[in-house]
């Protein structure tokens, strides 16, 4: 059977530390000029139903620069749609390649092709996770802090994919998480429960004051009131988290906290200018290391399957 990457707990702490040396071996030489290529021939295809930018492209150059190649895969291919089932394009498209990226509606389609891939699926992103992008986060905080353990993450807005799955990272790696929204936007007591299970005694608050989640810690972290699937809530989530803006009167509450962004920003909702353009801001540092990242991941996952 292959190792996937659906969520972020299918990973191990050992292991995401494995990936991250890794990563750091890599980047260590990229920054030297070296593009180590230790995927020759490998072919990584990416499947997409939703839009991206940093997430492609960072695959993609992944796998140039890992000596492989990759093909993108859009609507044509008739993925999740009445032309065929994900079973049978899951079974066929792994005859062809040696792993697959996905960026999905929904995560049940992910897991459906999965279980039918004979090859690493690796999750882009569904609207239950994005295990990705959450690596390269708590990559980038520890560039910044040199470690990560019992360290503080405040997330101010939803309980969304992005949120999860750093709330998992951190629990994993013994971070302390703190989610501030609305209670309607908390996260569920099914995933708190889940995330006993994974990691027993980790340390996740969820509340209603954003002053008092960002106090003490090492990351004030947002991302958008509404992502990709919920344009019809648009209007009643404003509502709901027009308290919850990142700010400069926010920041001042974290004034040793480093600002991160999975992007795209809705600058001036959930985030100002200021503050994302302003010295406490890392996003750009850690839009691009989703792609050391992920080279790390890639060469650890594929290497791992054979």
């Amino acid at each position: 059977m292959p190792r996937h990457l659906l969520v972020a707990e299918d990973l191990t702490a050992h292991e995401i530390e494995a990936v991250f040396a890794v990563t750091r071996d890599l980047q260590v030489k990229f920054d030297e000029g070296i593009r180590e290529p230790l995927m020759p021939g490998r072919v990584l295809a990416l499947v997409f139903e939703k839009p991206s930018l940093r997430t492609r492209v960072s695959f993609q150059t992944a796998m140039v620069h890992l000596g492989g190649s990759s093909l993108f895969l859009g609507a044509d291919t008739g993925f999740a749609s009445s032309r065929e089932s994900v079973d049978d394009f899951g079974k066929v498209l792994s005859q062809y390649v040696d792993g697959i990226v996905c960026r999905t509606k929904s995560h049940d389609t992910l897991e459906a092709l999965a279980a039918s891939s004979s090859v690493p699926v690796i999750n882009g992103l569904s609207d239950a996770s994005h295990p990705c992008q959450a690596l390269a986060d708590i990559y980038t905080l520890r560039q910044h802090a040199g470690r990560v353990q019992g360290l503080k993450l405040a997330f101010v807005g939803d309980g969304n994919n992005v949120a999860r799955s750093l709330a998992m990272v951190s629990a994993l790696l013994g971070m302390r998480f703190v989610l501030a929204g609305p209670e309607a936007y908390h996260f569920g007591q099914d995933f708190l429960d889940h995330v006993a299970r994974i990691a027993p005694g980790a340390e996740l608050i969820q509340t209603t004051d954003p002053h008092e989640a960002v106090r003490d810690a090492a990351v004030v972290y947002t991302d958008v009131w509404a992502s990709m699937g919920q344009e019809k809530e648009r209007e009643e989530r404003h509502k709901a988290f027009r308290a919850y803006q990142v700010n400069a009167a926010l920041m001042a509450s974290a004034p040793e906290a480093i600002f991160m962004h999975c992007l795209p920003a809705h600058r001036g909702e959930e985030v100002t200018d200021e503050v994302i353009d302003g010295p406490q801001s890392v996003v750009i540092q850690e839009a691009a290391n989703r792609l050391h990242v992920q080279k790390g991941l890639i060469a650890w996952l594929l290497g791992h399957a054979n």
